[in-house]
C-alpha cells in the first residue's frame, strides 16, 4: 500500500480536538494499514515525528434508509502521538 493511500481523513471532533492539545491527532485510516504504515505516512505527509500510534476498528451500524435497514461498514481510526513542542498546522484553527 503506498504512502499517501494509508490516511483517508482528519478527525474533527470535540474529543479529537481536546487530544490535540497534548500532541495527539486523530485520522482515518485504511483498513488495511499496519501501525508502520501509519507512523510512516504521517510523518512523510506533515514532515514530523511520530512517538506512538494507537489505533482501532470502528464497528459498522444499522441505519435506515426510507423503510429498509442497511449496515454501514466498518472503518479504521488512528490515534497518533507525537514528539514533544511538533504540530500539525492543518489542525490548527479548527
Amino acid at each position: 500500500m503506498h504512502l499517501y493511500e494509508v490516511l483517508r481523513r482528519p478527525l474533527i471532533t470535540e474529543k479529537s480536538t481536546l487530544l490535540s492539545e497534548r500532541n495527539r491527532y486523530v485520522f482515518e485510516v485504511a483498513k488495511g494499514a499496519a501501525k508502520q504504515q501509519i507512523k510512516e505516512a504521517v510523518e512523510a505527509a506533515f514532515k514530523v515525528g511520530v512517538v506512538k500510534v494507537n489505533v482501532m476498528t470502528v464497528p459498522g451500524k444499522m441505519r435506515r434508509i426510507g423503510r429498509g435497514r442497511v449496515m454501514t461498514p466498518s472503518w479504521k481510526k488512528a490515534v497518533v502521538t507525537l514528539e514533544a513542542g511538533q504540530k500539525i498546522e492543518f489542525f490548527e484553527g479548527v
